[in-house]
């Protein structure tokens, strides 16, 4: 009897699970993030509110430099090159593109920080009124100024900062994750803070709240064809880790009875990877997933408007590049095909549609558009210099983005922002350096030489045209004088038309918001005139590790 019992045990043992092993320094730029964001939810709390919002945009903006100055460190001790890991068990990886795309979003969220800290999402109104903050008017008290009742009104919602820093915290983990389900978190955790952040513009808040709800349906339906494609890769491969999944696609991996079942059918493969395409592609904003881009852009708040718009986009692509080439290089005959048409509709409708926009946020929004197709060009490369193409890109995209959305929240009227375009008709001759700095940024999204957005372009071109995608560019090219021709269309209503009598005004801006815009103008400089030091960079960070 005791020999069956011991028999029975010897049977029915699960060995050990390993203890976990996290390396806290080589996720410290993730942790400081999010410990900033607890720290604001906690400040939120217990910190009165007239004191909230400078506390708030302290611990916002500690964190982020803090979280700026690890990557930095991390990238000088090697883990960009030859130091390059898996951590937390081989779920995210810390390499030269997840430091270098976590480099930018910090530096996009800190100008970001700034633009929120007008304290307000959409500030005063040209007759003084707030008008779309962040919270409602302060309620009337009886004996109370109501110039400091107006001056506080901007002050009585401050979760926006610990929202912000959620949202950075999922972009940071997003391009690193390396594992589907590491990859799918982040997305959650970057994504919930911005259907909020989306609804807070209260003066129109109809519109807002359309744009929230829009942008949440989309974002779940999105998320649950990517966590299906995770289950059908899962099937088909038997673990969720890039490096594992890639292993078992190109025939490396020991073959098990399991595996020899589940491989004999490419299905599963094919189709978890197309849905795990539609998830990613609907963050990036690529034609057909990109029907929520300009409702959500024109709806949300404009400084959340150009966060989102700079910040979701590079992690989005970081990602769509870490599972193309780390987990899916066995399969590039099966899924190029298939993003040279994402490529070229996205680069095509992005440009016509805009032309027709009369809406400046609108405008702005089929012109991310376009760029996410321009991109992909790069993506399609399938190379080193296709890869260092797109991480340049990125970065200089999103300076560009967040400076143009800084101007518009500055031309106003009496109903706040004048977003119609023919409300900007003369505003060179009310606001010469404004229009300026916003024609600088027009010409970079345009792709004008000695701008960063031409720099970008070439690069992103000039490596598909290396790999054979020579039809591509040139779709690309065409693409992009069409886009050159509703940039310039705004600049000569700007320049060249007669202001209206009944005109908006421009704002004078604060020290941070001024402070936004001038680093957004610079960096559209700087990697126009002199981009060769940036473009070694991305290239010395243009290596994942497996």
């Amino acid at each position: 009897m005791s020999a069956h019992f011991t028999t029975l045990a010897a049977v029915t043992t699960v060995p050990p699970i390993p203890a976990p092993h996290i390396e806290y320094w080589q996720l410290s730029p993730m942790l400081a993030v999010f410990a900033a964001a607890l720290v604001g939810v906690l400040a939120e709390a217990f910190v009165p509110r007239r004191h909230r919002y400078r506390v708030q945009v302290g611990i916002a903006l500690v964190g982020l430099a803090t979280a700026f100055g690890l990557i930095v460190t991390l990238a000088a001790q090697g883990y960009a090159t030859n130091k390059a890991d898996l951590a937390a068990m081989g779920a995210v990886a810390v390499d030269g593109p997840s430091l270098f795309l976590q480099g930018v979003i910090a530096l996009v969220a800190v100008v970001a920080v700034l633009g929120f800290a007008e304290r307000r999402l959409e500030p005063r109104s040209s007759t003084g009124a707030p008008v779309d903050s962040f919270a409602p008017q302060a309620a009337a008290v009886p004996g109370s100024d109501p110039e400091k009742r107006a001056a506080n009104s901007g002050f009585a919602t401050t979760e926006v900062y610990p929202l912000t820093m959620f949202a950075v915290g999922g972009m940071l983990l997003f391009p690193a994750a390396s594992d589907l389900l590491t990859m799918f978190v982040a997305l959650e955790v970057f994504s919930l803070p911005l259907y909020l952040l989306c609804a807070l513009a209260r003066r129109r808040r109809l519109l807002s709240q359309e744009a929230a709800v829009k942008y949440f349906l989309l974002g779940a339906f999105s998320s649950a064809f990517f966590l299906f494609g995770l289950a059908l890769l899962y099937g088909y491969a038997g673990t969720v880790q890039l490096g594992g999944i890639a292993a078992v696609v190109e025939g490396r991996a020991p073959v098990t009875p399991a595996l020899a079942v589940s491989t004999g059918n490419d299905a599963l493969l094919l189709i978890g990877l197309a849905m795990l395409g539609v998830g990613l592609l609907f963050k990036v904003g690529a034609v057909p997933f990109h029907m929520w881009t300009p409702d959500v852009y024109q709806g949300a708040p404009t400084p959340v408007t150009g966060f989102m718009a700079a910040a979701t986009k590079v992690a989005a692509f970081g990602a769509l590049l870490r599972l193309l080439y780390v987990a899916f290089p066995g399969l590039v005959w099966d899924w190029r095909p298939v993003m040279w048409g994402v490529a070229i509709l996205t680069m095509v409708a992005g440009a016509v549609i805009a032309v027709t926009q009369t809406d400046v946020k609108r405008l702005l929004a089929y012109s991310s558009v376009a760029h996410a197709g321009f991109i992909l060009t790069g993506v399609i490369a399938t190379d080193r210099a296709g890869l260092s193409a797109v991480l340049f890109y990125l970065a200089a995209y999103s300076f560009v983005t967040l400076g143009a959305f800084a101007v518009v929240t500055l031309v106003r009227d009496a109903d706040g922002e004048a977003t119609h375009l023919s409300r900007w008709a003369g505003l060179g001759r009310r606001s010469p350096l404004l229009a300026a700095v916003f024609a600088l940024f027009l010409l970079a999204f345009a792709g004008i030489p000695l701008t960063s957005g031409f720099t970008g372009k070439f690069a992103v071109f000039q490596a598909a045209a290396g790999s054979g995608a020579t039809p591509l560019v040139i779709v690309g090219v065409l693409s992009s004088a069409v886009a050159a021709f509703f940039y310039i269309r705004v600049i000569v209503l700007m320049f060249f038309s007669d202001p209206r009598p009944d005109g908006p005004t421009v704002a004078v801006p604060s020290a941070l918001t001024g402070t936004a815009i001038a680093l957004g103008a610079v960096v559209t400089v700087v990697l126009g005139v002199l981009p060769e030091y940036f473009l070694h960079l991305a290239n010395q960070a243009s290596l994942f590790v497996r």
